[in-house]
């Protein structure tokens, strides 16, 4: 774990023995520390501080700043975009990629100047990306403007943590590794009123070789289907539409419940509760999704005929060596026993380019997928080296410049599936959940069951309702029509 010998770095809960206690502490007691932060606030401050919360990566990251959003507010801060305006600024980071980890020093670079012109400005850094001991490390010797840096397992500690900073005026640093726990009763910030992002489960059991996440999220812990039901329950009675129901891997949801309940069940449950509202869920592991849950979004009129399956490879042999369990023709029947079930099913997926090892031949038979499959859009990435991880240690012999040309065949084969499936929709009639205003002046946006940009004329007073829109024109990037009354 870390040490220091500077007096100035106070290493905070990261011995197992510390990150127990605190586990036992529990979310109670740090009411009393979110008291405390508030009244020392108000000592400090003749108006209410700033703070200024960025997320990097998932949606996972998203709701966790939710959480950090509602534990400011609790505390006494007012919340701005601008890191200018900001006495607290925390940057919520992903550990996915490299460029993500890069983006996240890149900005934390540019506050060096603002605390020298600010000493009493709060950095702090939490998530994915410092949950690694290399990289705490690294933040430790080569940002010590960087004030509180926690990790995953410490979110539920922020009060308590900033605290400490705030009474000691010492660097706090808390990475501890945790077998993790549920949370329940945080306060919970939302955005847009509109979307909810839900979790239902935290961490992962996978150990894709090429995945960090199981190292930084922990093992899979799954949240009791009565919180998540009343979490729901609560989002819709405020007016939001869309709830996305969040986890690593949804479907293998309950599995460390005392009483297992299935994806396929909770899905059910929800489907069940009053409201006009409809359900997402991502993220699907293939090697996890059976007939049941296929069945289960059939007949279930709430669930979005939507799945998002991440496929990653369309070599046998590539997808092995990821360690994804499951082969091209299983994932293959899992699209045709979909489309069967459900014909108006949208797919989406990720690939990865150029994984350790994979040849041109490999990278081909991705390509033959993706276009025998016709998703309607892709997440493409080209495979990035995570320090920890199995395929860190494999040979990669391809240069990245060849793997830069198989990323850019993917995406052209993607736009003119995307094209060709957006112009079969030109006539029919999409249900939209209207978002917001559109990339053309006097447009709104927002997006269909299938998960597809729609865009339509219309104002500001469309925004949060459900609208019928016939298409009349494709992009591959959306759709566009008309409202219909």
């Amino acid at each position: 774990m870390l040490q220091s010998k500077d007096l100035e770095i106070e290493i905070s809960t990261t011995s197992k023995g510390t990150a127990m206690q605190l586990e036992r502490i529990g979310w109670e007691a740090q009411q009393s520390y979110i008291s405390q932060v508030k009244s020392l606030l108000e000592e400090r401050f003749d108006h209410p501080p700033m703070a200024c919360v960025r997320t990097f990566g998932c949606q996972q990251n998203e709701a966790d700043s939710e959480k950090i959003r509602g534990m400011l507010s609790q505390m006494g801060y007012g919340l701005t975009e601008e890191t200018a305006l900001a006495d607290l600024i925390l940057f919520n980071t992903c550990a996915v990629r490299e460029n993500a980890e890069d983006r996240v020093f890149g900005n934390v670079g540019e506050l060096k100047r603002q605390k020298e012109q600010n000493p009493h400005l709060i950095i702090g850094l939490c998530g994915c990306m410092v949950q690694q001991e290399h990289i705490a490390q690294r933040i430790k010797k080569s940002y010590p403007y960087v004030d509180l840096v926690f990790g995953t397992h410490a979110l539920s500690s922020f009060p308590q943590l900033l605290l400490d900073k705030l009474s000691r005026n010492k660097r706090i640093f808390d990475i501890h590794d945790s077998a993790g726990e549920i949370i329940e009763g945080m306060p919970v910030r939302r955005k847009d009123g509109l979307k909810a992002w839900i979790p239902i489960m935290y961490g992962c059991n996978n150990f894709c070789t090429y995945c960090i996440v199981p190292y930084v999220r922990g093992r899979e812990r799954s949240r009791e289907p009565e919180a998540i039901l009343e979490e729901i329950r609560g989002v819709v009675a405020q007016g939001y539409k869309e709830i996305t129901l969040l986890g690593q891997n949804v479907n293998s949801y309950g599995k460390t419940l005392k009483k297992p309940l299935s994806f396929a069940g909770l899905l059910e449950k929800i489907n069940g509760l009053e409201g006009d509202f409809r359900i997402r869920f991502m993220t699907s592991h293939p090697k996890d999704c059976t007939h049941e849950l296929i069945d289960t979004i059939a007949r279930c009129d709430k669930v979005c005929n939507h799945i998002h399956l991440p496929v990653q490879s369309g070599s046998s042999r590539v997808l092995a060596a990821m360690n994804r369990h499951y082969t091209r023709e299983e994932y293959m029947e899992l699209i045709q026993y979909a489309r069967k079930k459900i014909p108006e099913v949208s797919f989406t997926s990720d690939i990865l380019v150029g994984f350790p090892g994979e040849t041109y031949e490999d990278f081909k038979e991705t390509l033959r997928l993706v276009q025998e499959i016709e998703y309607d859009s892709l997440y493409t990435f080209i495979y990035s080296k995570r320090e920890g991880t199995k395929a860190a240690q494999m040979e990669d012999p391809v240069p990245y410049a060849e793997k830069s040309r198989w990323l850019r065949e993917i995406i052209e084969a993607q736009e003119e599936i995307a094209s060709r499936r957006h112009r079969g929709l030109i006539g029919q009639t999409l249900r939209v959940l209207v978002e917001g205003p559109g990339k053309h002046p006097g447009t709104m946006t927002g997006r269909s069951e299938q998960n597809i940009i729609v865009e339509f004329p219309g104002d500001e007073s469309a925004k949060g309702l459900f609208v019928d829109v016939k298409i009349d024109r494709a992009a591959n990037w959306a759709v566009f029509g008309k409202a219909v009354f």
